[in-house]
């Protein structure tokens, strides 16, 4: 535990280090910590801070930076964050109109890079998956076939399957029909299993067609619902010199952002917190975000929690106006998913 000194310090040169950039010095603590102390009681206090790994210092200087571990109790304990001004709600209110709700989600990832300057993004929720509304078979050559699959909201995919024999226009319209007559309005999931308990009854001859169907339907429909996810602003980090000195970490980090997969990951972990969470450096368990942090909260419709958004900038950010604008924007979010 830090006494009121120590932590008034560690605070005072957080909060210089995130305005200024650079390393701070016994002087500038002394001017702004409103603390009467003398430069060599400032100085022990550095050095016990710096011991207990809160701040660190760079060789080049006699200044100190704070560590993670540092902006993590300066987050978690010793910050001040400063309410959004009525005009500010406003302004995310009016850009977050109900409206379709995948343009909202893209307004909202657009909306939080704007507000920070750094990348915004929007974790949108699942959908479900589609039931099919018709299938049909178009034979392309002896062994290959182009399967159309008609969803209950039109969305049309199509597959090509590769098959062991020939299949007749008749065998093919059979095949289709029989599907069409037994498993119209139900998802794929739902047709595989109960195709699983049928198998007997089908003519063996067109199993292999059945089975191939079902299995690239399958895979169709789950890519629909596949969670999507919006970014914006990426380029706003070209513009942060912490991130934009290291041009292989800025490269790094834009692959990530197009790979998805381990960002949408961290982010869905905060679906399962009770409003905004920080992620800082290393906490976010992927080495691309060390000298990165992550700020995210769920949103909610009815009462359920069907998705994510944030903002990655880096360390160096500020947090008080940061982590508000992040938790506004998930509440107002929520309201326009929820309008009737």
């Amino acid at each position: 535990m830090l006494d009121r000194r120590a932590q008034t310090l560690l605070k005072t040169l957080i909060e210089r280090y995130i305005v200024e950039g650079q390393p701070v010095g016994s002087r500038t603590l002394s001017r702004y910590s409103g603390l009467e102390l003398s430069p060599a009681t400032i100085r022990n206090v550095m050095s016990d801070l710096e011991e207990m790994g809160f701040i660190a210092s760079p060789h080049t200087s006699a200044g100190r930076v704070p560590t993670p571990k540092g902006y993590r109790l300066f987050v978690d304990t010793l910050l001040t964050v400063q309410p959004l001004a009525r005009q500010q709600i406003s302004e995310i209110r009016e850009a977050i109109q109900p409206d379709q709700p995948q343009r909202v989600i893209g307004h909202a990832s657009q909306l939080l890079s704007e507000l920070t300057h750094f990348a915004g993004v929007v974790i949108a929720p699942r959908r479900q998956l589609p039931r099919i509304r018709q299938i049909e078979f178009l034979s392309l050559s002896e062994t290959r076939i182009l399967l159309i699959i008609v969803t209950g909201e039109g969305d049309v995919q199509n597959r090509i399957l590769f098959t062991q024999r020939a299949y007749t226009q008749a065998e093919l319209a059979e095949a289709a029909n029989m599907l069409n007559e037994h498993f119209a309005g139900l998802d794929f999931q739902q047709i595989r299993s109960r195709l699983q308990e049928d198998l007997r009854r089908i003519r063996a001859d067109m199993v292999e067609l059945m089975t191939a169907a079902v299995e690239a339907g399958a895979e169709a429909t789950t890519d629909i619902a596949q969670q999507q996810y919006f970014i914006s602003g990426e380029k706003n980090l070209l513009d942060v010199v912490d991130l934009s000195s290291n041009m292989d970490r800025l490269r790094r980090l834009f692959d990530l952002f197009e790979q998805k997969t381990g960002l949408v990951q961290l982010l869905e972990l905060s679906s399962h917190a009770d409003g905004v969470q920080v992620f800082i450096g290393g906490e976010t368990g992927i080495a691309t975000l060390d000298e990165c942090s992550v700020i995210a909260a769920p949103y909610e419709v009815d009462g359920q929690v069907i998705g994510t958004l944030g903002v990655i900038g880096p360390t160096r950010m500020a947090y008080e106006r940061v982590i508000p604008i992040v938790d506004i924007t998930a509440r107002l979010l929520a309201n326009a998913l929820s309008a009737p």
